[in-house]
């Protein structure tokens, strides 16, 4: 997605050879047209799978989820960190640790807004290692749903974690993939056409 790319080249500051920062337009600041255009490219790609929800994480992700769901017609789901006072009882929890944090969070989701039958868009702002979207799938398929597709932002492709969710039989869709961070500079890979999850 150039637009994206663009936004990466221009913004994106690269704090070593793991850690992309992206907090004037994705994580912090959002750019809301920008996000609107990530939707409509995840919808489009994602065209054909029959989504009836979009499942994210706070906070990071919510942005691009939204405008995923918006565009889907689906209602969108995240995944909150934290409980809190009105989410207590009948919760689908998953531990998942954070590459950029360094932190294992608990995510939780109420189990009345996911169930069998549903056909889930997991969206994510980075994909590094893979434990949020192994976390956010763990959560839908205890619930029963299918994940249909994966839909990241930015993949750090030099990290394991778009390979071992392909190897694990997700459809992954990332709009940006980076291969490499070195020398301070954004290196886009080229990636081949994604493998289809047959669900």
């Amino acid at each position: 997605m150039e637009l994206l790319k663009n936004k990466v080249l221009q913004e994106g500051i690269v704090l070593g050879e793991q850690v992309l920062k992206v907090d004037s337009f994705l994580n912090h600041q959002v750019d809301p047209v920008l996000m609107m255009e990530i939707g409509k490219e995840f919808a489009a790609r994602f065209a054909g799978e029959r989504i009836t929800k979009v499942l994210t994480i706070e906070s990071s992700g919510i942005a691009p989820a939204v405008m995923t769901a918006l565009q889907l017609g689906v209602p969108l789901i995240f995944a909150r960190k934290r409980k809190s006072l009105t989410l207590r009882d009948d919760l689908l929890t998953e531990k998942v640790y954070s590459f950029t944090k360094q932190e294992e969070s608990e995510v939780s989701v109420s189990k009345k807004f996911l169930s069998t039958g549903d056909r889930v868009l997991l969206i994510d702002d980075f994909l590094a290692n893979g434990e949020a979207a192994f976390g956010l799938a763990r959560i839908a398929e205890k619930a029963g749903a299918v994940v249909a597709g994966i839909g990241i932002v930015i993949e750090k492709a030099f990290q394991p974690g778009g390979r071992k969710l392909l190897e694990a039989g997700y459809r992954v869709e990332s709009l940006a993939p980076v291969a490499s961070l070195a020398d301070g500079r954004v290196t886009f890979a080229d990636k081949p056409e994604p493998q289809t999850n047959p669900v």
